[in-house]
């Protein structure tokens, strides 16, 4: 065909031999040089290897790796001058990829075949998936988008530990502090507090206070520091023999009082209270329980009872004659109930006999006839008949008994009726001391 179309072109030339009929010179070049940028063109010519854009030359095109050839991929030269068709290689490109939270990237072509795309995080942030992607042949990327994950937990400084004295007289102390120092991250951090609140009241002793930390990714750091009460301790003081005592606070801790006190039948010789002190010693020196003196040579009940007040109970114990059968066999109860009625403050007064032989004694000492004749009229206790009266640490009149009562039934009258609260504790303390 092109042969035909030359050779007709030709005898049209020849035959009009027309000015502007030009025909091809053999080894002339016809068409353009062929160049194809990021490609190459392999050319054949009719006329042989060197003639490669003469007129009927075919060229094949390819691209470089990287490029996409966009038109034919062959293309002639024809007698108009030009090649049959055009044709280029386009650069392959990626998309451009999207940024990664707390992270980034750098690519060593951007986003062009064979870049290659190496992904780095934040501090405190780790990779997951994939390091680097590369931009492929077919216009995307190697592997699958990787992301930034949060691994590392926060950092938390709790406080230093810390030792608090207790006040005087207080057995805990209010300790406060200030907040744990956290860093994360993410800037951002949740703390959660195991334990008492900076500024409570903390009881003696070591007291382990702890805190969480937790990030948005929930990673966990946690501390934790001491708190320490100290409570300081005088010795346990030892109750006086005879006596007991009664202690403020915890009984030996730096500001407690102590008061001495005497069981009936004693009185206290000595300071009445000690006081811890800063030192871990007692203020003072210990007092003593002695016997409490009983003055028989006083001349009017009055003055005999002053002795008791508020510190024993007194049974008056009336008979007409030693020899009375009642009053025999009371004095045998008494006498074997001596213990009792000491442990529950009783002392026995005895009234005997008729003027102008009468006798009235406490255990072998004696009394004035004008104590007697007062303490008959002040709880008008008859001479004609054997009685008991029962009197309180008043004074007051509380039981008359006009026959014998067993100890039993005396002792539980006054366990019931005439001890507080502080002397039934003590007297179940004691209860088997008189076995």
């Amino acid at each position: 065909m092109l042969l035909t179309l030359f050779l007709g072109k030709h005898v049209t030339c020849h035959l009009t031999r027309l000015p502007s009929c030009s025909l091809p010179v053999p080894g002339q070049r016809w068409c353009h040089t062929l160049s194809l940028r990021n490609g190459q063109a392999s050319c054949r010519s009719p006329r042989g290897g060197h003639h490669q854009s003469a007129l009927g030359t075919w060229c094949q095109l390819s691209c470089d790796s990287g490029s996409q050839l966009v038109g034919p991929s062959a293309v002639q030269c024809l007698p108009s001058r030009r090649w049959s068709r055009l044709a280029y290689c386009r650069q392959i490109r990626c998309h451009v990829l999207p940024a990664i939270y707390y992270g980034t990237f750098s690519c060593s072509d951007g986003v062009f075949v064979d870049s290659r795309c190496d992904y780095t995080c934040n501090p405190g942030y780790e990779i997951e998936g994939d390091r680097s992607r590369t931009c492929l042949e077919n216009g995307k990327w190697s592997g699958t988008e990787p992301s930034c994950g949060d691994h590392e937990p926060p950092k938390i400084t709790c406080p230093r530990s810390r030792v608090k004295l207790a006040a005087p007289g207080q057995l805990s102390a209010r300790v406060s502090w200030d907040p744990p120092i956290v860093k994360d991250t993410a800037d951002t951090a949740l703390v959660t507090l195991t334990g008492p609140e900076s500024g409570s009241d903390f009881k003696e002793g070591i007291h382990v206070i702890r805190y969480k930390a937790y990030d948005q990714a929930r990673n966990k750091a946690a501390c934790k520091f001491i708190v320490r009460v100290e409570v300081r301790r005088c010795p346990a003081l030892k109750p006086p023999l005879h006596g007991y005592l009664k202690c403020s606070s915890d009984g030996n801790n730096y500001g407690a009082v102590c008061e001495y006190f005497c069981e009936g039948g004693y009185e206290r010789r000595g300071v009445a209270t000690r006081v811890c002190q800063f030192s871990r010693s007692w203020a003072g020196v210990a007092p003593v329980c002695v016997m409490l003196e009983i003055n028989t040579n006083v001349r009017t009940a009055a003055a005999l009872l002053d002795q008791f007040y508020e510190k024993r109970r007194l049974l008056i114990l009336s008979t007409p004659s030693t020899g009375d059968q009642y009053y025999k066999l009371q004095n045998i109860m008494l006498q074997v109930s001596g213990c009792g009625l000491d442990l529950r403050q009783v002392t026995v007064i005895e009234l005997l006999g008729l003027p102008p032989r009468e006798v009235g004694r406490i255990k072998d000492r004696h009394l004035d006839p004008h104590v007697i004749e007062g303490l008959r009229q002040a709880y008008r206790i008859t001479r004609s008949y054997f009685s008991m009266v029962l009197l309180d640490r008043y004074g007051n009149d509380h039981e008359r008994f006009i026959t014998p009562t067993t100890p039993e039934e005396l002792f539980s009258l006054i366990d019931a009726y005439m001890l507080d609260e502080e002397e039934r504790e003590r007297l179940e303390k004691h209860r088997d001391y008189c076995d």
